[in-house]
């Protein structure tokens, strides 16, 4: 395992950046890990709580339900999906982490696929009932936000679910920060741009010491 330099990292990201490469650094991070799932320094571990506790009071009501997850890095979405009964696809643009992915969970029902979000299946588009988005847009610049914002919201079929976790910020603070948090206008234009409704939205703060100030919005896809 290579070490976790955040200074260097920083560093990394804003080089592919400003070469408009904007997820060519994402390889590196599960390279870096040496087939150690728990090495994969932004992984958790565990599924979202937040998640979890959405899934338990939305258990997928027949096997059809479908559900993928955005940028799945290490898995414990996914998985956590699949077992409360969604029919689950997890990608990610790495193919190093759907490496670990595979080899974490070798009897998984989760689809683990290398894709990319700025260019997936066409088939997908408004295929899903649970589309879950985490920190994938925070770590991406300008109008790729907007981009990646859009094709989320794309994948969401007609009375089907988008929900977004992410670090957020007060509008104006942390500009150059990487990544990049959310302010609300900018999460709020998956309401105001890509008429979803808003079910739920929650701000707080994390456990992490200092704490770490994030979003946990829930959308829906209504009939047109």
């Amino acid at each position: 395992m290579k070490e976790f330099d955040p200074v260097a990292y920083k560093q990394m990201v804003k080089k592919f950046q400003e070469n408009d490469n904007p997820t060519g650094w994402f390889d590196s991070i599960y390279i870096d890990a040496q087939g150690d799932y728990k090495s994969v320094f932004w992984a958790d571990l565990q599924p979202s709580p937040y998640l979890v506790k959405w899934l338990k009071e939305n258990p997928a009501s027949s096997k059809q339900k479908k559900a993928i997850v955005v940028g799945c890095g290490v898995g414990d979405d996914a998985q956590a999906l699949s077992e409360y009964g969604y029919e689950v696809i997890g990608f990610d643009i790495s193919k190093e982490a759907i490496k670990l992915c595979k080899s974490r969970y070798p009897n998984s029902k989760v689809t683990y696929l290398v894709a990319d979000l700025f260019d997936y299946d066409k088939q997908w588009l408004e295929n899903f009932d649970v589309v879950y988005e985490c920190n994938t847009i925070q770590v991406l610049p300008g109008k790729y936000r907007i981009q990646a914002r859009k094709a989320i919201s794309n994948l969401v079929k007609k009375q089907g679910y988008a929900l977004v976790s992410c670090r957020s910020r007060k509008k104006g603070e942390q500009e150059n920060d990487i990544p990049l948090p959310l302010d609300y206008d900018e999460i709020n234009k998956f309401v105001r741009d890509d008429n979803l409704e808003e079910i739920n939205f929650l701000a707080y703060d994390d456990t992490q010491i200092p704490s770490v100030p994030h979003f946990f919005a829930i959308y829906k896809r209504n009939e047109e």
